[in-house]
C-alpha cells in the first residue's frame, strides 16, 4: 500500500534520501536524457513530499521551498511521478498536497514554479498561470508559472 510522507531535509534517513535522489535522477537525468546538476544546493531548506510503496519504492515526489530560496514566493519543484506510477492520478494528488503544504507552511504569498512547457496545462488546472517568456533550462523548454494565494 502506498504511503505519503513529508519531511524536512534534516529528518530524512539516509535510505529515504537515497531513494528520493535515485527517483529524481532516474526521471530528470536518465529518462529525459539531460545531463545537468541535479544536486543544486536547494534540498536542505526544502520540504520533501513523496509517495512510496514497499514493493516499488518512490512513486511520486516534489520539493517545496520557502520564500526567498528559489523565488521570492514559495515554490514547488522537482515534481515527478516514476514510470511505474504514471497514469494512476498520483501526479494530481502530489500537486494538490504540495500546494496545501506550501500554503500551510509558508503562508499565502502565492507559489511560483518553473514548469516544463509540455506540462503547462497540467499546472494550469491547479490555478497556475504562465508569466513571462518561455526559456530553455537544461535544453528543455520551460515556462515560469504563478499561482495566486488562496
Amino acid at each position: 500500500m502506498a504511503e505519503w510522507q513529508l519531511k524536512p531535509f534534516g529528518m530524512l534517513s539516509n535510505t529515504e534520501l537515497y531513494a528520493l535522489l535515485q527517483a529524481r535522477v532516474s526521471v530528470f537525468v536518465l529518462e529525459q536524457a539531460c545531463a545537468y546538476q541535479e544536486l543544486d544546493g536547494l534540498d536542505a531548506p526544502g520540504l520533501h513530499l513523496w509517495c512510496a510503496a514497499p514493493e516499488t519504492g518512490v512513486l511520486a515526489y516534489a520539493r517545496i521551498l520557502p520564500p526567498g530560496k528559489r523565488f521570492a514566493e514559495a515554490s514547488i519543484g522537482r515534481v515527478l511521478t516514476t514510470e511505474a506510477a504514471r497514469g494512476q492520478g498520483l501526479g494530481r494528488q502530489l500537486m494538490a498536497r504540495a500546494i496545501r503544504v506550501a500554503e500551510d507552511q509558508f503562508g499565502r504569498t502565492g507559489i511560483r514554479i518553473s514548469a516544463q512547457c509540455y506540462l503547462e496545462h497540467f499546472y494550469a488546472a491547479f490555478g497556475f498561470e504562465a508569466v513571462g517568456e518561455q526559456y530553455l533550462e537544461d535544453d528543455i523548454p520551460h515556462q515560469e508559472m504563478f499561482r495566486r494565494a488562496g
